[in-house]
């Protein structure tokens, strides 16, 4: 009776012993194979909120290329929860440039239309020059003015003309002191032949305005400065008549340099004399 009763016990500690072990075994398991557990079979090309892996969400930001695929487990996380990215290295951002110096070469040209009535006094407030109010060879200047402008000639023939659809008036000029209109002007006909002016340059901007028209012809105005660097090039066209235009040129050039203009006829549109016109040129 005694060792049956011990054959029983130790039956009983045996099978505790087995029932301990396999339960050990169970919790090892499940353990392992919760934190191996990949991604849900609907889920391979989800993201966190059903947004396909690299699309963006509507109305949120972009999720800087990370997607919801779920990687290997990190201790202390849960499964499918990812570690914190590092902070971003910040990136060194290209120097700016540097500003531009006081002085430094500059040049730009644009086309608008002439005003009907322009006044030298006032836009040519420290030089002006007009040319043709006694035929082809005459000029009137501004009187004390600058003398930046600088009249270079040019190819062909300039002929005097007092047609010119706008006017120009002036009351400080020099030989003639002042007019309330003048349409005068002067042209020079036929294809490469036109007018060249400089302007001085003092290291300060400065903005010229010059008059200018063409009939039956194509004007082309080149810009350049003396010292090299930037140069611009502005056309005029009319085929059937003629066109009237102001071009405004703004510029800086050290002291002793220049800036160099030519006015000249492109193309023509016809054998009887197509040509570029002048009226004047200011500069403040």
């Amino acid at each position: 009776m005694t060792r049956s009763l011990l054959r029983r016990a130790r039956q009983r500690r045996r099978w505790a012993v087995e029932g301990a072990a396999v339960l050990v075994c169970l919790v090892v398991l499940i353990s392992y194979l919760a934190t191996r557990s990949g991604p849900a079979p609907d889920d391979d090309q989800a993201g966190p909120g059903g947004v396909p892996v690299g699309a963006r969400s509507p109305g949120l930001p972009a999720a800087d290329g990370r997607t919801g695929e779920a990687g290997p487990a990190t201790p202390g996380l849960r499964p499918r929860q990812r570690p914190p990215s590092p902070e971003p290295t910040p990136s060194a951002s290209a120097p700016a440039p540097p500003p531009a110096k006081p002085g430094a070469p500059a040049l730009t040209v644009s086309r608008g239309e002439m005003p009907a009535i322009v006044d030298l006094t006032a836009v040519g407030a420290r030089d002006w020059v007009h040319w043709g109010e006694r035929g082809g060879r005459s000029t009137n200047r501004k009187r004390s003015g600058s003398g930046e402008i600088i009249d270079g000639g040019g190819a062909g023939r300039r002929v005097g003309w007092d047609g010119n659809q706008e006017y120009v008036r002036w009351s400080d000029g020099t030989p003639e002191r002042s007019t309330n209109g003048s349409s005068n002007g002067v042209y020079a006909c036929g294809a490469g032949n036109g007018f060249s002016l400089a302007v001085a340059g003092s290291g300060e901007p400065r903005t010229v305005q010059l008059y200018a028209g063409i009939w039956m012809a194509r004007g082309r105005l080149e810009a350049r400065l003396s010292t090299g660097g930037p140069a611009s090039t502005a056309r005029l066209e009319d085929p059937y008549t003629s066109q009237s235009a102001q071009f405004t040129i703004r510029f800086t050039v050290p002291k002793g340099a220049r800036l160099l203009l030519n006015w000249t006829v492109e193309k023509v549109f016809t054998q009887h004399c197509g040509n570029v016109g002048l009226q004047a040129v200011t500069v403040r």
